[in-house]
């Protein structure tokens, strides 16, 4: 086989990008993957005519045209709106925080009344610089919702006290003065109609692309097959972890079907109170709705990150970002190897962002 100019490990979003704009501009390109499905964590299936999230939901939304016009070539995508609701003690809340949020909690029926509970809600962190979340939560929204909306769903996400963890995991929340439960304020949002495999399917359509293959198990002789590797995986497992493991945190999924055509009413329900286990419940026939007599839901658990899990979120405290800046110290040493996507780049990200990040790398090309 005449030597690829460009192999591709992994078929996410990074990897897909990166393959179909390459192969567009003529080079010979190839992707392998070391599970046996394409689309990364973005996976979908289909079960009972509905499409099941198989690595909890995703939900397209950007702000950036030239993205959105990216994806559009590869499948349609419906008008889903993300609008989740925070199931607390049995009580349900609009989120994002909005004025529906706010009538719920206090009743108040105006914005100026709205933004006078707030302020006072807030008066508690008055002169004081946040130094965790708590504080940081407090700060932007007064304890009502911090103690009923972020303080159980955070300590069950990052399994730690809110106290314990570092403020930037919320430097931002969002917050409203409108009766508007629309979560993401990006001008585009959907969810592919026939499922995120199919669209990657439609991205990898002229790759040849390769299953069940692991890289890192025979490195020497993939390396061996072409002049540049693209590695979207771990960067810490490609030096074998010299420098030690990077932290992540994971999660784990139950899915139960439903002999029921609609279970809870809506896509997506967080459970902020601590007593429950799960963060939150997943009905994935509301992303796409289909006439079905059944439903399936899943529950989404986070759990502590053991060498061989699904690695979901990185862990961006002060030790594991100062381990990472050694790691890409290390891998300017490899010039031939680019790292990309969530894993190489040890960054979270969403669908929108990798895709932007793959196809500024791609222009910026060149062997």
């Amino acid at each position: 086989m005449a030597k690829l100019d460009v192999l591709i490990v992994g078929a996410g979003f990074y990897g897909a990008v990166c393959a179909q704009q390459l192969h567009a501009r003529g080079y010979r390109v190839a992707v392998i993957e070391k599970r046996a499905h394409i689309a990364g964590n973005a996976y979908t299936e289909s079960k009972d005519n509905i499409m099941l999230h198989c690595y909890g939901a995703h939900i397209f939304h950007t702000s950036n045209a030239k993205v959105w016009d990216y994806v559009n070539q590869f499948g349609e995508f419906n008008r889903f709106t993300n609008s989740p609701l925070a199931n607390y003690q049995g009580h349900l809340y609009n989120l994002p925080f909005n004025m529906n949020t706010f009538y719920q909690l206090w009743g108040v029926t105006t914005p100026e009344q709205a933004l006078h509970k707030l302020n006072q809600q807030r008066a508690e962190m008055a002169g004081i610089e946040p130094q965790n979340l708590e504080q940081q939560a407090i700060a932007l929204v007064g304890r009502d919702i911090y103690e009923r909306l972020i303080k159980g769903y955070s300590e069950k996400q990052w399994g730690r006290p809110a106290s314990e963890l570092p403020a930037f995991i919320i430097r931002r929340l969002p917050l409203r003065l409108t009766f508007d439960n629309n979560y993401f304020t990006d001008r585009f949002q959907g969810i592919p109609i026939h499922g995120y495999t199919a669209l990657v399917s439609n991205i990898l359509a002229d790759i040849e692309v390769t299953l069940n293959c692991d890289y890192l198990a025979e490195k020497s002789h993939y390396d061996a097959m072409a002049h540049q590797v693209i590695y979207t995986g771990p960067i810490d497992a490609y030096f074998a972890y010299c420098y030690g493991a990077l932290e992540y945190r994971s999660l784990k999924f139950e899915t139960q079907c439903f002999e029921q055509a609609n279970v809870q009413g809506n896509a997506v329900i967080n459970y902020t109170e601590q007593s429950i286990p799960y963060t939150r419940s997943i009905e994935h026939k509301h992303f796409a709705p289909v006439e079905s007599p059944v439903s399936y839901v899943s529950y989404e658990y986070p759990v502590p990150w053991q060498m061989g899990d699904e690695p979901y979120y990185p862990i961006n405290d002060s030790v594991n970002n100062a381990l990472y800046q050694r790691y890409r110290q290390l891998a300017t040493t490899c010039p031939n190897v680019h790292f990309g996507g969530r894993l190489g780049q040890y960054r979270y990200y969403d669908m929108h962002q990798v895709i932007s990040a793959a196809l500024t790398f791609c222009q910026q090309f060149n062997l």
